[in-house]
């Protein structure tokens, strides 16, 4: 089993960016730039590289390195947008992988593409600026199409095979990482699991009982051997359930109007431990959103228009309307599922005012909108 934090470092010890692997210091999967770019370099790796996983790795600075971090990425459904817009599209995941130094909410994603043995991968749709039928590949460092240079394949399977051979994961590393995890948790209830005696999970979390069910807050899962952060959120609450062979997660969300607040389920993640020392993880959301008055709703949705102007303005807000902003990203959150479709743009459109209003509204924006990401996408 590959321990992904040495893939990294091994990756990152490999000269700088070539045709199997590449680094970004962030993706923005949020608008179709975004979205282009990250699909772009997707089948460009997945050409150059049809007999040998190739990756790209993210939260670390090109000039030099270093390991910054991003924030926990936790869209399952990857797969889909890559199956939406690349004809023969390969398998590709995103996994979060924690880092001693970095802060709980910081990773580093690692982005695995298979090998798509000999098929060739086209955007079968428009997207940005890249056309539909446009093919990619890696020429050195850079992902380009065919007409801007050779373009082609690339003999990398040895030394990819070579990189993950010393990636392998081993007894000290899994114990190193179980105390680490431990250490960094303390105070929240750190617990480990055994699965086939083989797997070893960790979680943590704040827990309380209502009506005899057991829930967790601040709440950090991690599959140790793989050093792979399964799940992380300060916010909502998930409840944990354990077999011999299973290990489930069921996150919540807290959503309401007016201080009336309820917890939905959002999304439900099992992890299925095999005996040939093999897993697979299954997501599925089941969310279903609450429904509110149109004429309340309106009213919220003219007040968050209202704020945001004030804050582009730099008009000082009274403590009534700070109260109101800090519920800002989940209302509009709320006025979208209940039919007002532009309500995201406009909360995508506020992003910089409110990042710069305070650390905890910006948070609470990112909440909303991976809330979003996991809707949409399913």
């Amino acid at each position: 089993m590959i321990n992904k934090r040495l893939l990294i470092k091994n990756l990152l010890a490999h000269n700088s960016e070539n045709s199997f692997y590449d680094k970004k210091r962030q993706i923005n999967l949020s608008n179709k730039e975004g979205k282009a770019k990250f699909l772009k370099h997707i089948c460009a790796l997945a050409n150059s590289n049809p007999e040998n996983n190739s990756y790209m790795v993210i939260g670390v600075e090109d000039e030099d390195n270093s390991i910054k971090g991003v924030d926990f990425f936790d869209d399952s459904k990857i797969q889909n947008l890559v199956n939406a817009y690349l004809r023969h599209a390969p398998l590709v995941s995103y996994e979060n992988i924690p880092f001693p130094h970095l802060p709980d909410d910081l990773v580093v994603g690692l982005v695995t593409i298979r090998p798509n043995k000999g098929k060739l991968s086209s955007l079968k749709k428009n997207i940005w600026k890249y056309s539909s039928g446009t093919v990619f590949y890696r020429e050195g460092s850079i992902s380009i199409s065919p007409v801007h240079g050779n373009g082609g394949q690339s003999e990398n399977k040895e030394v990819v095979s070579a990189i993950e051979a010393h990636s392998q994961n081993n007894v000290e590393m899994t114990l190193d990482g179980v105390f680490d995890f431990y250490k960094k948790h303390e105070d929240l209830n750190p617990t480990y699991k055994v699965f086939k005696e083989y797997f070893v999970v960790c979680w943590s979390g704040k827990k309380k009982e209502v009506r005899e069910e057991t829930y967790y807050s601040r709440v950090d899962i991690a599959l140790i051997n793989e050093q792979v952060k399964l799940f992380y959120s300060e916010l909502d609450e998930v409840s944990i359930k354990i077999t011999e062979d299973n290990f489930s997660i069921l996150e919540y969300v807290r959503l309401g109007l007016n201080q009336q607040f309820s917890y939905y389920p959002l999304e439900e993640v099992e992890i299925i431990f095999r005996d040939n020392a093999t897993y697979e993880m299954n997501t599925q959301v089941v969310f279903n959103p609450p429904q509110f008055e149109k004429k309340t709703l309106y009213h919220i949705y003219n007040t968050n228009l209202s704020l945001i102007n004030k804050l582009k303005s730099g008009i000082p807000l009274t403590p009534h309307e700070e109260k109101d902003l800090f519920d800002l990203p989940t209302t509009f959150l709320l006025c979208y599922f209940n039919g007002f479709k532009d309500a995201i743009e406009k909360l995508e459109d506020s992003r910089e005012e409110l990042k710069s209003y305070s650390k905890k509204l910006f948070q609470q924006y990112k909440d909303s909108i991976r809330i979003l990401r996991k809707v949409k996408y399913n």
